[in-house]
């Protein structure tokens, strides 16, 4: 059978950006800028500068070493220029010595980090772009051609990253690309360094660990919409940039605003010890899988003497859970990774280079190494701990601390993950999210119980006005939680959102974790104007949508399937892909869609002969299965109407759901 969709894959991107709408980035025009600090504000902020050592510039003096040049006023069109990529130009304002009394100074001294940029030598032959993208790229120069490791989120800052490289050093062909794990941060930007044609005619080769391509394409679709959603907030991506506003994203400054891309892999690494010599370099690895990533690998190049740590050892305490949502990472599992890399690299090494930050060299890299797995382990450890005494995942991460030796270290600072939301993760991770008291096991929804609290607390006037005296006495915790059951109860109520974004604004202020900064900003934005209107889709590109399985697209459209529509209702579909010979049977009933490869039903009441790509985009919206036949895009045989009606069931997913209101 002909297939005449035409630009296929277009349509396919189309119809899942219909459904879910995911990874929106790109910014609005900036609100007003956020009130002054208060005293308790710059009292908390002062503290901090007595309480590390902010004389120790060691990490100033390694972020710097190495460095060949930079673009300068770095900023990166995208969207036929449209709108930038990446600005940093917009963090002019961290050139100021001190920081101001709006940004914690640990933070400060953070973001200040994250702004050198550039191309790096890292030893002879192994090079990194920084300063691009949130990731860095590592260029590695073989005989002939040269490896990239992590080509960044975007294809337009991946290009410039390349373009910087080549202004300094020989114009070699890229002769393969490595994904050292399945974050858009680590593989978005590949299509500004190699074309697909090249890669399908063995001209490049492209390398990830076992597992890459699911873990990579399900993350960004399944629950897209909902952590793309939330990811506004861990990032910031919609504040403003300046003292009151967005500093940093911990492991860089932001997220890029490119376009998001994807070729698959043509080599895969499934086990520890394995090796690959590419180009004349040799490359070891270590598997990292349920680490930083659910699909992740570690990588040590002899000739160099240089350990990749990929995202498991960075300048910071790492996410065991990430705030826009995602699987709870394995502490234990990471411990033990760092563990095993130290002990078999880490005397070896001349230099530990990351996916994020700057490299360590030399006789630091062996307590850079110990202390960050020290660090996982007795978040690991000493969480259970608490728990088996009985304690809570709130108690305990209230309770839990560092101790000096590892906590003060600056590559242990609460700087991306923090020790009070790692705590309640490996919680999570091993008790789940009841802590075993019935009286929360069937809470009251959020607006339910809001109305009864504002009323049992004397009505909205009363609990302002106690909240107020509250906000004078510093305590901004309590005032943030109380407001919030008054916006549930009443969403309209104006005094109630102002004094609850006062409160989220003076804890961004206060806290050294610039994710949890950007949490309190957004939450403050969104009280005082409202839930922003998100434009344009993210991740969920053509490429990645192209990326999915049979399998995937049939998961997602039962995830759509809205059960309440679908109660009822009956359907039994054959459907054969040509491209592959693959056969499904897909019965709709008991509001659930069950799908079985391999199996044709005796009484269909529809057979579809059309590949994935024209089957997702009836399911997505973008077409009808009548259109797609007239098309030439599918063969139907008996009640294709029926089949239309199924695609009616599947919800599409907004992408500016309240969060701060109800």
């Amino acid at each position: 059978m002909k297939n005449r969709l035409g630009p296929q894959r277009r349509l396919l991107a189309m119809a899942f950006a219909l459904a879910s709408t995911p990874a929106l980035l790109y910014a609005q025009s900036a609100p007003a800028p956020g009130k002054p600090a208060t005293d308790r504000t710059r009292q908390a902020n002062a503290a901090e500068l007595k309480a590390l050592p902010f004389n120790d510039r060691t990490d100033f003096e390694s972020a710097q070493r190495g460095f060949i040049g930079t673009t300068p006023d770095l900023v990166i069109q995208a969207g036929n220029g449209k709108h930038a990529a990446w600005n940093l130009p917009a963090y002019d304002f961290l050139k100021a010595e001190t920081a101001p009394d709006t940004i914690n100074p640990s933070l400060y001294r953070m973001a200040q980090l994250n702004m050198f940029n550039g191309l790096f030598a890292v030893v002879d032959r192994v090079y990194q772009v920084r300063g691009f993208d949130l990731s860095n790229m590592t260029i590695i120069e073989g005989d002939t051609g040269l490896i990239l490791i992590d080509p960044l989120i975007s294809r337009e800052t991946a290009k410039a990253a390349l373009d910087l490289y080549y202004q300094h050093r020989p114009r070699k062909p890229v002769v393969a690309v490595i994904y050292t794990h399945s974050h858009v941060d680590h593989y978005g930007g590949v299509k500004g360094v190699v074309n697909e044609p090249d890669v399908k005619a063995g001209k490049v080769r492209i390398l990830a660990p076992e597992g890459f391509l699911e873990e990579a394409v399900s993350e960004n679709i399944y629950a897209g919409t909902a952590m793309s959603r939330r990811a506004t907030y861990m990032y910031g991506s919609l504040l403003p940039r300046g003292p009151q506003g967005q500093v940093d994203g911990g492991l860089g400054k932001s997220t890029s605003l490119g376009e998001v891309t994807l070729i698959a892999p043509t080599d895969s690494v499934t086990k520890t010890g394995e090796t690959r010599t590419i180009d004349g370099v040799q490359m070891e690895f270590l598997m990292a899988p349920n680490t930083e990533a659910p699909a992740e690998m570690l990588i040590w190049l002899p000739q160099f003497q240089v350990l990749n740590m990929a995202e498991d050892a960075t300048h910071t305490l790492h996410n065991l859970y990430t705030l826009r949502g995602a699987q709870v990472r394995d502490a234990r599992e990471w411990w033990k990774t760092v563990n095993e890399a130290a002990n078999r690299y880490g005397v070896r090494a001349k230099a530990v280079i990351a996916q994020h930050h700057w490299p360590t060299w030399g006789d630091a890299i062996v307590p850079f190494l110990e202390n960050q797995r020290d660090m996982f382990k007795y978040l690991h450890d000493q969480t259970l701990n608490l728990a088996n005494q009985g304690y809570t995942s709130v108690e305990i991460a209230e309770m839990l601390k560092l101790p000096d030796s590892i906590g003060k270290q600056w590559y242990n600072r609460d700087y991306y993950g923090t020790v009070n939301h790692n705590a309640k993760a490996v919680y999570q991770r091993y008790l789940g999210w009841y802590d075993s008291n019935p009286a929360n096991l069937y809470k009251l929804p959020p607006t339910e119980a809001a109305v009864r609290y504002v009323a049992f607390m004397g009505g909205a006037k009363s609990v302002i006005d106690k909240a107020r005296q509250s906000f004078k006495e510093g305590d901004y915790r309590w005032v943030a939680e109380v407001m919030n059951h008054v916006v549930f109860a009443d969403p309209d109520n104006k005094e109630a959102r102002e004094l609850g974004a006062d409160a989220l604004e003076q804890l961004a202020y206060q806290t050294e974790s610039p994710t949890w900064r950007n949490e309190f900003l957004m939450g403050a934005l969104e009280l005082r104007h409202g839930t922003v209107k998100l434009p344009g889709a993210g991740v969920a590109s053509a490429d990645t949508v192209n990326a999915m399985t049979a399998d995937m697209i049939l998961d997602y459209a039962g995830i759509r399937l809205n059960g309440k529509k679908a109660a009822g209702k009956t359907l039994n579909v054959n459907w054969i892909n040509p491209q592959t010979n693959e056969q499904y049977a897909i019965e709709l009933r008991n509001s659930v869609l069950i799908y079985t490869l391999g199996k044709q039903l005796p009484k269909a009441d529809v057979t579809i002969t059309t590949n994935k790509l024209g089957l997702a985009s009836v399911l997505g919206g973008a077409t009808t299965l009548s259109k797609l036949s007239q098309a030439g895009g599918a063969k139907v045989e008996g009640a294709g109407e029926k089949f239309d009606e199924l695609a009616g069931m599947l919800d599409t997913f907004k992408p500016d759901f309240n969060i701060v209101t109800p």
